[in-house]
């Protein structure tokens, strides 16, 4: 069969192609701003992608087109598919019948920590000996790509709260019907399809509702948000997580042993069991590995086994992912998008970095940041940096208005640039050493990655 994908170098349907090509099917597809890690993954595959959209993309005529979510009505390509009747659907229906039906499916949901959670799971069954197939949103450092079909009955999905298709506005999540359910957090994001809040606890619950009574969710004890959701109705037994003593009578608890996040103890109920020394930083990440060690119990991972495969994770590509060391200037790229995740990711840098100085360029991409939903949080939410570089590239009013607000004469701790060049310039002026540079988007950012880090090269050497 032949499979063209609309949309492929989303993390997402770029996943789907890696398990149509494992499926033995041949597999094109089309996008716009084709960009690693994505584009040379699939490209390694043997995968044919087509820069940008026109009809004659699909000729001859596919057996199947998959619909990515970030296709809208008067895309040619879409336009040309719906004319010429060709057979499609959207990417979590195919996932669901030709890939999920009849395994037993681990899921991961959560307005943050998705990726990296999924990450954390999968390499602990792949340890286990347990050979799962798997859907990260992102390319885990510990395996060559981001999806595979696997050897046995468990199926390992990163479970997004975005809408499917232009054509089936349910969550993608609600297509998977999990057996074991990690709800990380719930918080307002994707503003361009919710609402508000409320409209994404609708959805959580849907989900909620596929789950089986013999199934299990894992959520942190202290979200309002998921308890709203839960409230609605769940048939499947819960366990809670919880760092500390936030959250009395937790089943999961994380004592720390070092303030950023590099080292705590795996406490199940009262009992100790064993310590995590990893090289991973941030309490986001301490919260991330509990919900995982539950998620593994639950399908007959032993904690100390989980444990023991989380002291070898390495991470994922593009969350504080070190690009560069250079002369003591290190440079990071992070998906962080959301003003929790900006905030999370700098504080666990701080602690693990001291008063080293720390340069965040962060880009507001998403379709919630570009329309201002998070104007009040967002410059707290880099607080931990000493210099902060926003970039306006794509020419936001409300952002350079709320720079002025802090820093009324243009020059200060918060600055905003509406070029890539200006934001390199900015960030490299008057470098101390060491310093910690950390560039924040869930997009391209324009190549700033590889311009700064050859701009460095070419100062330092």
């Amino acid at each position: 069969m032949h499979i063209h994908i609309l949309g492929i170098c989303g993390t997402f349907m770029g996943s789907l192609a890696v398990l149509g090509r494992q499926l033995g099917h041949k597999v094109t597809g089309s996008d716009q701003g084709v960009y690693p890690p994505m584009s040379t993954q699939l490209e390694a595959q043997g995968i044919e992608l087509m820069e940008g959209f026109d009809a004659s993309h699909l000729e001859p005529a596919p057996d199947l087109v998959l619909v990515g979510n970030a296709m809208s009505r008067g895309n040619v390509e879409l336009e040309a598919v719906l004319n010429r009747r060709l057979d499609y659907m959207s990417g979590p229906e195919w996932l669901a019948r030709e890939v999920l039906r009849k395994r037993w499916v681990l899921a991961v949901a959560g307005t943050h920590g998705k990726t990296t959670t999924t990450a954390m799971l999968l390499w602990i069954l792949e340890q286990a000996g347990f050979d799962p197939g798997y859907l990260v949103g992102g390319v885990p450092n510990d395996f060559p790509v981001s999806a595979r079909l696997g050897g046995s009955d468990f199926f390992v999905i990163e479970a997004d709260e975005y809408d499917s298709a232009f054509f089936d506005k349910r969550s993608k999540f609600v297509h998977y019907r999990p057996g074991t359910l990690i709800l990380n957090n719930l918080e307002f994001d994707h503003a361009d399809i919710f609402e508000n809040v409320e409209a994404i606890e609708r959805q959580f619950h849907h989900l909620v509702r596929t789950v089986p009574s013999s199934g299990l969710i894992i959520r942190p004890a202290l979200d309002v948000h998921l308890d709203r959701a839960l409230a609605m109705g769940c048939w499947s037994g819960i366990q809670s997580t919880a760092v500390g003593g936030e959250a009395e009578l937790t089943d999961w608890r994380a004592e720390l042993l070092a303030d950023d996040g590099s080292q705590f103890m795996v406490m199940h109920g009262e009992q100790p069991v064993a310590e995590v020394r990893w090289s991973q930083t941030g309490l986001h990440n301490v919260r991330n590995a509990m919900a995982a060690i539950a998620a593994a119990r639950h399908v007959g991972v032993t904690p100390d086994h989980a444990i023991s495969a989380l002291c070898r994770f390495s991470g994922v590509k593009r969350r504080m992912e070190l690009l560069a060391d250079i002369g003591g200037i290190r440079v990071y790229d992070d998906f962080a998008h959301h003003p929790t995740a900006i905030a999370t990711t700098l504080e666990g840098l701080r602690h693990k970095v001291g008063a080293e100085r720390i340069i965040a360029i962060i880009e507001p991409r998403s379709n919630t940041m570009q329309q201002g939903v998070h104007q009040t949080t967002l410059l707290p939410s880099a607080a931990a940096a000493d210099q902060v570089l926003w970039a306006n590239l794509g020419n936001l009013g409300w952002l350079p208005a709320l720079i002025r607000t802090v820093s009324p004469g243009g020059v200060g701790r918060h600055q905003v640039e509406d070029s890539v060049e200006a934001l390199i310039e900015l960030a490299l002026a008057d470098l101390d050493r060491p310093c910690h540079i950390v560039i924040m988007s869930n997009g391209g950012f324009g190549g700033i990655h590889r311009k700064l880090v050859a701009e460095l090269e070419r100062m330092i050497g």
